[in-house]
């Protein structure tokens, strides 16, 4: 289960990367359909990262549905409604949801816009960025009444962010290379949440001059660039060992992320942050 949701989580970054309609350029929050008269008692999440936002601000008696990719146990009983890019209309709206929470992107656009006509109010929260998270984790606690919880976990987020900063401004610099899958070959590129944690962790992300924040990576690029660690984030050993064999790759340092917190831009985001610190700088101890 745990190689598979890391592969569809992936799948979900790369298709979910827009927002709602081709031309929408929206980044911001923004509510699809009615807006919801009362207090919001019955949601409906569709990615593991928008349960956990919920789940996180002790909200877990709103969920009456989420996305068949959850595995928290939390939620191991409720109803599934589909997938991050095929949710179905007819699950959502026969659980007679007041707020359904989306990671929006062309993949789900219709689906999401049929829930919007149908009278459902659809919230749309984008996770490219770290700004993005803090952003969406601060419209589901408007939403749900649950400010005073929202803020508190931005302000650990943020907190954990300058901790590790400052501890990373008094180690090297490693070149990194984080890795989402091999075949192809799917990193981390400039724009991601994942990019600015590694800077935030004082490494170097040789994939920062790439086009986009989940780009497939030319292979000859990646070994020109002579990475000192390799973070595996995959954890979908297709292709790997073909990979971690070739000159400029085979002497680095490869690592294994060992939670999905830098794959569910989330809550989590602080931990996923602290791990990664310890994966680049070992022997560091932070305080």
């Amino acid at each position: 289960m745990r190689t598979r949701l890391a592969s569809l989580l992936l799948l979900a970054a790369l298709g979910l990367s827009g927002v709602a309609g081709a031309a929408d350029t929206h980044s911001a929050p923004r509510l699809l359909g009615p807006k919801k008269q009362g207090k919001v008692r019955r949601v409906v999440t569709l990615a593991p990262s928008l349960t956990e936002m919920v789940l996180a601000m002790g909200a877990r008696e709103t969920l009456v549905g989420v996305s068949r990719f959850d595995v928290d146990k939390a939620v191991a009983e409720l109803p599934r409604v589909g997938g991050f890019v095929d949710p179905s209309v007819e699950a959502v709206v026969a659980l007679r949801p007041d707020l359904v929470l989306v990671q929006p992107g062309p993949g789900n656009q219709r689906p999401v816009e049929r829930m919007a006509e149908l009278g459902i109010p659809v919230l749309l929260l984008p996770l490219h960025s770290v700004a993005d998270t803090l952003a969406a984790l601060r419209a589901v606690g408007k939403a749900l009444g649950q400010e005073q919880d929202a803020e508190a976990l931005i302000s650990r987020i943020e907190a954990t962010r300058a901790r590790i900063r400052e501890a990373a401004k008094k180690l090297p610099a490693p070149r990194v290379l984080l890795v989402y899958g091999f075949e192809p070959l799917v990193v981390a590129g400039p724009g991601s949440f994942a990019d600015e944690l590694l800077r935030d962790a004082g490494a170097i992300n040789i994939a920062a001059d790439a086009g986009s924040a989940y780009p497939v990576y030319s292979v000859e690029r990646a070994v020109r660039a002579r990475p000192a660690v390799v973070v595996d984030a995959a954890d979908v050993d297709v292709g790997k060992e073909k990979i971690q064999a070739l000159p400029g790759l085979s002497t680095a340092r490869w690592v294994q992320a060992p939670s999905f917190a830098l794959l569910q831009p989330g809550p989590s985001l602080g931990r996923g942050l602290e791990e990664l610190f310890g994966l680049l700088h070992p022997s560091a101890q932070l305080r």
